[in-house]
């Protein structure tokens, strides 16, 4: 099977000399793909959806699956609608191991489920977001000011991600860092929830692009927009949209451009024409 196309092309709303401009950028794209092997998940991950076949090989070969590619039998990329299947098929004697040590681990490496069912697991019906907090542009430089000095670990090892989520005035109310972004929002969400704050009228920062994932949890928190130093992927530009979120990213400075739901962001709507697209 053909790889699929590994970026696209999207128009964004551009806050540059303190105006909002319409450019085009390309994006990667972004996909669910799972890693089967004989007929049962191993893994389940976001993915470019490019040289699948090497990912799955690749995998199966760093996590010891298999000792060498004259253990794998075959490799079928199947793609549906939920993401895209890789699946490997090994020799006998390789696949029956495989079998004994999946039984043997503490925890299981899979969901037990075939590809294509998993697939639609990692899938996740989204609340649509319907605050309507308002953030003006000199808020976001402020708030990305405030989350770099804060970023204490950061700048012992120049080798984590932060979070931090900031009141509707662009106070910082709490960061976190960890190895994995994805682990930073996450532990910003836990001390918004123990403290009963609501994230509804804030927004959050990151230092990280913006993958799908980072579009689920915030509007899992109820949180209609998200910040961030890098660019998203198609997906979470996609998920951002349907979820009401609104997506500023590559807020570098007094620069950002806005990818979804520009209405959050004062002055932002002034370059919209009357119909709600982005002006030229």
């Amino acid at each position: 099977m053909p790889d699929g196309p590994e970026f696209t092309s999207v128009t964004s709303l551009a806050f540059r000399g303190g105006v909002f401009v319409r450019e085009t950028r390309s994006v990667p794209a972004e996909r669910a793909v799972a890693i089967s092997i004989g007929g049962s998940t191993h893994a389940v991950m976001m993915a470019t959806p490019s040289h699948v076949e090497e990912l799955g090989v690749g995998l199966a070969l760093n996590e010891a699956i298999v000792d060498g590619i004259g253990e794998i039998e075959a490799v079928e990329i199947v793609e549906t609608e939920a993401g895209i299947d890789c699946q490997i098929r090994l020799v006998p004697q390789r696949a029956a191991t495989y079998v004994a040590r999946r039984r043997q681990m503490t925890g299981p490496v899979g969901c037990g489920l075939c590809g294509v069912e998993s697939l639609e697991l990692a899938g996740r019906v989204l609340p649509v977001v319907r605050d309507r907090a308002m953030v003006a542009p000199a808020r976001l430089r402020e708030a990305m000011a405030d989350m770099a000095t804060g970023q204490h670990l950061s700048k012992k090892t120049r080798a984590v991600h932060a979070a931090a989520f900031h009141d509707a005035a662009g106070a910082m109310i709490v960061l976190r860092e960890d190895v994995g972004r994805h682990n930073a929002l996450d532990k910003v969400t836990g001390h918004l929830a123990r403290r009963g704050v609501d994230p509804a009228p804030g927004f959050l920062t990151m230092t990280s692009r913006v993958s799908v994932e980072l579009i689920q949890k915030a509007a899992s928190m109820g949180c209609g927009l998200i910040a961030a130093i890098s660019a998203p992927t198609e997906l979470a530009i996609d998920e951002a949209r349907a979820a009401n979120v609104t997506l500023a990213a590559i807020v570098r400075g007094d620069e950002f451009e806005i990818f979804t739901c520009p209405e959050r962001i004062e002055g932002a709507v002034d370059a919209l024409d009357t119909d709600g697209k982005l002006r030229a």
